[in-house]
């Protein structure tokens, strides 16, 4: 049933005037380019992130120009069985590159290879013949069999009506072999996505896969290689592109020469730029989720790939925006596990969802290539979310729990949305998700531990990088430098969480040769006040509420250790390397404690009451300053005896 309704289909295309053909043409492009939003996306973020300097209205243009020539080349495929010579004569004309390779090939004979990528009327080049002067080589093209038998024999014998010789790529490829060795020519779609049996490759700065399959038999054959493709002039006219691709002697070589050839061309016009298939998943191999954050492939040109074009480092082309949680302890825990997808990932843009106050002191440490704050809660607060689509985010990693999180990924229209699922707590608007077993007891885990685990899912290799993000004493004089102590005595979420203002006050008598600097936000005013009454300013630096994040941190930095309770302070001091003696009661160390390991080696302390369970849940007030004294002296001893 279906060979007679493409014969028919065929023979009404071949048989209506060309200028109701050219109208069709347009609407149908314009339904695939307006009408399919899904493939829109994908057309349009292909677009931005091979032309990011581009206007959005270029993009658009090219986008829905690529849309209808795709149709254009699908009607001629139809209509290609009941054209005569005579009309296809007029459809295509030779250009002056093709007509000198032929006739070089004429005068020396050598083996050839043809390589086409998915430009607009790939289908016209089967009739080169009709416009070449000598008499057509050899000439056999590798394709792949459509999986119809009856569609398959159409269009095999409609692309041999010339001359040329299809050759099933799961049979034919021997016969390719020979026709190479006879100085004949072979023809090989090279631009197609080639999957985990590819080669890793870069193509517009993207990492890719593509086939080794013309350069393997470039090398072997030391075969002459062209580019071939079709220029449209018009509506069903077209002149034959043929251009010498020159690598370097070795498959790899040529396997790179190719795609930066197609990129020159593509960059060379935009009447060529919107005939390529931009389509088609020419960098889907790399999305996989459960490789995601890894790069992975049958092969690893990249270096080559670089060395070729005098580039040290792959440009980062893969945008992975990671929305942060919005607690600031939660957000330096996570610091680890960006550093490894950094790694895991060289290839990508890292972009960083966070709230405005921590947007500064990130893009200061230089954790990601771009920093997105929150907007302002309000009526616009979604609708910035939306405005992002135009960004093309790739992948999208929530850290946060919320429904509220996910909503603003969705809104990005995102193709890959990873979080976290618990049991019995869905998350309809993610694409792809980590489930926690029921039997995963988080008390019992560290929070980075399933975080780990989590991105480890999505194809994670790199282990989080737990050393500081800065040393703590870079900028102090050496350790016998008498630097004040640190005490954070309050904390924003939990009252429970802090410690006596009476206990902070005995460890500040208990130490009188010693200085102390106070933090806290603007809310814990009344405590750090009520700390620092009657002593001293020289000795007790109050300074809770007076500094920003990033003055903050400037400031813990500068500190010998710190004293403080379960506060996200502790965390950013333990992030710059300040070693920490932590004050944990009601909450539970093993989940949240502190995870770098300080610039000289030591970990973190966490103290906890008498008698406290090892996951929390005493009264924080029945740790004794006694004990905290003591723990700050080792600590002082220790420092002392090292310098």
């Amino acid at each position: 049933m279906l060979l007679p309704l493409l014969k028919f289909a065929g023979w009404l295309v071949a048989h209506t005037p060309e200028p109701v053909l050219d109208f069709g043409a347009g609407l149908l492009g314009d339904f695939i380019f307006f009408g399919l939003p899904r493939r829109r996306r994908l057309i349009l973020s292909n677009l931005h992130h091979a032309f990011p300097d581009r206007p959005e209205a270029w993009h658009r243009h090219i986008g829905r120009e690529s849309c209808r020539r795709l149709v254009e080349t699908g009607l001629l495929s139809l209509a290609t069985p009941f054209l005569g010579p005579e009309r296809y004569r007029k459809i295509i004309a030779a250009t002056p590159e093709l007509l000198a390779a032929y006739a070089e090939h004429e005068a020396n004979p050598a083996a050839t290879l043809i390589c086409s990528p998915h430009i607009a009327y790939w289908e016209a080049q089967t009739a080169m013949a009709l416009v070449i002067p000598t008499p057509l080589p050899e000439f056999g093209i590798i394709f792949r069999p459509l999986d119809n038998p009856a569609a398959n024999d159409l269009v095999k014998s409609s692309r041999e009506r010339f001359g040329m010789k299809l050759l099933s790529r799961k049979e034919g490829f021997a016969e390719a072999l020979k026709i190479l060795r006879r100085r004949g020519f072979v023809g090989v779609l090279f631009d197609q996505n080639a999957g985990l049996q590819g080669a890793l490759t870069t193509l517009f700065g993207r990492v890719c896969a593509t086939t080794e399959l013309p350069g393997l038999m470039a090398e072997k054959f030391d075969a002459r290689v062209y580019g071939i493709y079709a220029r449209r002039l018009a509506f069903w006219r077209v002149e034959i592109g043929f251009q010498r691709v020159i690598g370097d002697g070795t498959s790899a070589g040529m396997t790179i020469a190719l795609n930066r050839w197609l990129e020159g061309l593509l960059q060379s016009s935009d009447n060529v730029c919107a005939s390529w298939l931009w389509a088609h998943d020419r960098w889907r191999n790399q999305d996989m989720p459960p490789r995601r954050l890894r790069l992975e492939a049958k092969r690893d040109l990249l270096a080559t790939d670089l060395a070729a074009r005098g580039l040290t480092t792959l440009p980062r082309r893969t945008r992975i925006w990671i929305r942060l949680p919005n607690w600031l302890g939660d957000v330096v825990m996570a610091l680890p596990l960006l550093r490894a997808i950094r790694t895991s990932r060289p290839d990508a843009e890292l972009t960083l969802v966070v709230k405005p106050q921590f947007a500064a002191l990130l893009a200061q440490w230089q954790i990601a290539d771009r920093i997105v704050p929150l907007p302002s809660r309000g009526f616009g607060y979604f609708r910035a979310f939306r405005a992002l689509r135009t960004e093309f985010p790739d992948v999208w990693i929530a850290f946060t729990n919320s429904f509220r999180g996910d909503l603003e990924a969705w809104l990005t229209r995102c193709p890959q949305r990873f979080g976290i699922v618990r049991p019995g707590k869905p998350r309809p608007l993610l694409t792809h998700v980590y489930r926690v077993p029921a039997d995963f007891d988080e008390a019992s885990h560290h929070q980075l531990e399933l975080w780990e685990t989590f991105l480890r899912h999505f194809g994670l290799e790199r282990t989080p990088d737990r050393s500081p993000i800065a040393s703590a004493s870079a900028g102090a004089a050496n350790e016998t430098e008498r630097r004040p102590i640190g005490l954070i005595p309050g904390s924003e979420n939990m009252p429970a969480k802090r410690w006596p203002v009476n206990h902070w006050r005995a460890l500040i008598e208990a130490l009188p040769e010693e200085t102390f600097t106070i933090f806290g936000t603007p809310n814990d005013g009344p405590i750090a006040a009520a700390v620092a009454d009657g002593f001293p300013a020289a000795r007790v630096n109050n300074r809770a509420g007076r500094t920003d994040l990033a003055s903050f941190a400037v400031a813990l930095g500068e500190c010998r250790l710190l004293v403080t309770n379960d506060t996200g302070g502790m965390h950013l001091a333990n992030a710059l390397g300040v070693p920490v003696i932590g004050l944990f009661g009601p909450t539970n160390p093993v989940r949240t404690g502190p995870v770098f390991a300080t610039a000289s080696g030591v970990t973190p302390e966490i103290l906890q009451p008498p008698a406290c369970p090892k996951q929390g849940g005493a009264d924080l007030a029945s740790l004794a300053p006694e004990t905290v004294v003591g723990s700050i002296r080792r600590r002082l001893g220790s420092a002392a005896a090292r310098v």
